[in-house]
């Protein structure tokens, strides 16, 4: 008896979040990949002749990267109003590579024969200067917070881990204290892929970490709780409260033409590390990066540096003639 296969795009979306929950994809990765499925299911009702989700094409694929490529911000937003704006180079990235995802899943799983992204080249996202905080702007942040209480001890135990290890703010908030290994220097950590990755701990932050777990951290609300960042209840931090108190403080210390989140640390972090003599493999293990392609991103900030750096080691100004006219030198 054969089984019938899903087939209306309800079905099929429901399927592939559960086939992704049970490989451990997070839930942020699947939200993204329905969410394209979905925005490309409205795009094919708008053509001409109506094409199922398994019918389509490499044809279909294309027009869609064009729609997007044309696309204003919010378009298909339900609450929020259509900006007068395109969509971004990464955001068109980020639904062409979800929806290809979803499409390699019904191969797979045998739904469909042909993968219709064969022959298809994505379109490759600008590469942006990666914004990071500059030593005094640090030196401001860190300032401005009241470390004599607990929430503000917390709090500058909290930037100071981004600064040191580079994590996510979702692998910060998941980050267990019998993980946390101060008296070796490391920790553990579930990253992407909900991948287990060793990070390093320095010296100064193991003294922060080990402060503010012994004198700072509030009594967890249930045993169950190991997380290290609690809040006043006791309960793990979430996301959008870090967010908030990045916020918070970037306000008070008056910090303008850069945004004042945990990404822009983790930025900085790994910006202030190849700086520092850090070399690209190691970092990419510190932020768990899968691949270079990400991690060689910073390397485009650092080259910054160079000019400054040339003017104190040129190879030329340097050699034994430096103080003797190259003019008159070539005149002779």
């Amino acid at each position: 008896m054969r089984i019938a296969r899903p087939t209306t795009p309800e079905r099929l979306a429901a399927g592939y979040q559960l086939c992704a929950s049970t490989e451990g994809k997070s839930p942020r990765s699947i939200e993204a990949v329905t969410s394209s499925v979905k925005y490309f299911q409205r795009f094919l009702a708008t053509q001409p002749e109506s094409i199922h989700l398994t019918d389509v094409t490499r044809q279909e694929i294309r027009g869609f990267i064009a729609y997007l490529q044309q696309a204003r911000c919010y378009a298909a937003h339900r609450y929020t109003p259509v900006q007068d704006k395109n969509l971004s180079g990464h955001t068109i990235n980020c639904y062409v590579r979800s929806l290809r995802i979803f499409y390699s899943w019904l191969v797979s799983e045998e739904i469909i024969e042909v993968h219709p992204f064969n022959g298809v080249k994505i379109p490759r996202p600008p590469v942006k200067v990666i914004p990071a905080f500059s030593g005094s702007q640090i030196q401001e942040l860190l300032k401005v917070i009241n470390k004599k209480t607990a929430a503000g001890y917390r709090d500058f135990a909290i930037i100071l881990t981004f600064l040191d290890t580079g994590i996510r703010l979702s692998e910060l908030c998941s980050m267990k204290t019998e993980n946390l290994h101060l008296e070796d220097g490391v920790g553990i950590v579930r990253g992407k892929g909900n991948k287990e990755r060793t990070f390093p701990v320095g010296k100064q932050l193991q003294r922060v970490l080990w402060y503010y777990i012994e004198r700072y951290r509030h009594e967890p609300a249930t045993p169950k709780y190991s997380f290290v960042f609690l809040n006043r209840e006791g309960k793990p931090l979430k996301g959008r409260m870090v967010e908030a108190m990045m916020r918070r403080y970037g306000r008070k210390a008056k910090l303008t033409g850069i945004r004042c989140s945990p990404h822009t640390l983790r930025h900085t972090a790994a910006i202030s590390f190849l700086r520092n003599g850090g070399d690209l493999f190691s970092l990419q293990r510190m932020l768990g990066h899968s691949s270079l392609e990400m991690t060689r991103r910073y390397c485009a900030v650092t080259d910054i540096d160079v000019k400054k750096t040339h003017t104190m080691a040129s190879p030329v100004d340097n050699l034994l003639f430096a103080s003797v006219s190259v003019h008159n030198r070539l005149d002779k």
